[in-house]
């Protein structure tokens, strides 16, 4: 039923929030094709995160152009025969480009975005993972990535913030924002049931998943 209603399912949140372990959950359970972000092939992104300055302009260049091969074999048209979770957006790469690069840095970027006029079909629905700064720092220690290792409380406050009023404008697709502080989807199977009961009962373009949903403004 979910596949009916909903056959492209993009799945977005700051890092550590869950995307890439609910996007192989949902696309395994709702037996449909899988597209993941594959950070670990940017040779950029862990010295990204020594060096924030000198390297955000090569890594995000890299991001935008997987990004754009990625999404090119895909349309619509395959899309519904063939239903797709995914566990970002191709917006997403504006998002971080504004919020780590320099004012002229950004100006070219912007320039080589237009130049290159990328393109995805939008999604059916999209599921906003959040979960505090300290929750989402605490799961990237744990989780032990060599390219993340640098990562610090004070960058995932900011993008958390960054990601939050991305979504307070977004209108291209229904959005359930979820409160992941306090759940397992990768390994608790009532959460992730209790999600999928969530989206079916979904009535408006933005509802929330957790009443004790908190916003980092």
């Amino acid at each position: 039923m979910i596949l009916k209603k909903y056959p492209y399912i993009a799945i977005e949140g700051p890092i550590g929030a869950g995307k890439t372990s609910l996007a192989q959950n949902m696309a395994n359970y709702l037996e449909c094709a899988l597209l993941l972000e594959r950070p670990e092939e940017n040779p950029f992104l862990e010295k990204f995160y020594s060096n924030r300055a000198r390297y955000a302009l090569p890594t995000q260049l890299f991001f935008l152009l997987q990004r754009i091969d990625q999404f090119q074999p895909i349309t619509h048209a395959n899309i519904h025969a063939r239903p797709m979770v995914s566990d970002f957006l191709l917006e997403k790469d504006q998002l971080f480009a504004r919020f780590t690069l320099s004012e002229p840095e950004y100006a070219l970027y912007q320039k080589i975005y237009q130049q290159m006029k990328p393109q995805a079909p939008s999604p059916d629905l999209v599921i906003y993972l959040q979960a505090s700064p300290e929750k989402l720092y605490e799961r990237i220690k744990r989780r032990g990535s060599i390219y993340e290792k640098n990562i610090t409380e004070e960058y995932l406050y900011r993008l958390s913030n960054c990601y939050t009023q991305f979504f307070h404008q977004y209108e291209k697709a229904p959005v359930i924002i979820v409160n992941s502080e306090n759940l397992n989807f990768a390994n608790n199977t009532a959460d992730f049931n209790l999600l999928l009961q969530r989206i079916n009962q979904m009535r408006s373009a933005r509802e929330y998943f957790n009443c004790g949903l908190k916003e980092y403004l």
